[in-house]
């Protein structure tokens, strides 16, 4: 028997969703679950860069703050939070988002997880990602903040030019470009692409990618 073809995942993500984090836990037990009935079958997730709003202050904006401007009111936000906690709690995930205290800027440590893809490999950028989600939401820090990403390049292992010598910014010649960075297919996160053809869209169940995942493999077998 021969072995299957890769199954693409392309994901849309930006690393101040919840819902991107709480999809990634989700993709995860997916592909888990998938190949236990596919042992054979490789799966590769490519992950896309959306910030959701990329015109925020460098240096953040208050938490709190930010989000009663954009929901309305204190009781909608925490009205909010709590959706997000309970969405969390049943992928195995603990958010201090009460403990938060800086909205960030994502823009450079979107360009240094493209920077890890294009240097050390998509292994390396979804470990930066991985680390880069943990430290927002689980340890309340700030990822906008230089120190904070030379932090987590340093315990992903990824190596930079004339770091740390050199003060991490947005001014360091090899970071990729901006425009090179940023996804613009979809309209919200996560989005899911299976097998380039099957869009999922939000932190839908495990159950619910692996069906996806099942079509887009069954359609293979369809003569064009």
């Amino acid at each position: 028997m021969s072995v299957p073809a890769p199954l693409s995942i392309d994901v849309s993500f930006d690393l101040i969703c919840p819902w991107c984090l709480i999809g990634k836990r989700h993709l995860e037990t997916a592909i888990t679950q998938l190949r236990a009935e596919q042992p054979d079958l490789a799966v590769t997730v490519e992950w896309r860069s959306v910030p959701l709003i990329p015109d925020t202050p460098l240096e953040g904006l208050p938490y709190r703050d930010f989000y009663v401007a954009r929901l309305g009111s204190p009781a909608a936000v925490a009205a909010r939070q709590s959706q997000v906690l309970d969405a969390a709690l049943h992928a195995g995930l603990e958010l201090a988002l009460t403990r938060i205290e800086t909205f960030p800027n994502t823009l450079l440590a979107h360009r240094l997880v493209r920077f890890a893809r294009q240097e050390a490999g998509p292994a390396a950028a979804a470990a930066l990602i991985e680390n880069l989600f943990t430290r927002y939401f689980t340890g309340a820090e700030n990822i906008g903040d230089p120190q904070v990403l030379r932090a987590a390049l340093e315990a992903c292992g990824i190596a930079t030019p004339g770091l740390p010598e050199t003060p991490l910014s947005h001014d360091l010649p090899w970071l990729p470009p901006l425009e090179d960075v940023v996804h613009r297919g979809g309209t919200g996160v996560p989005f899911f692409v299976v097998d380039g053809k099957l869009g999922v869209s939000g932190a839908v169940p495990p159950a619910v990618l692996v069906q996806a995942m099942q079509r887009a493999l069954a359609q293979r077998q369809v003569p064009a």
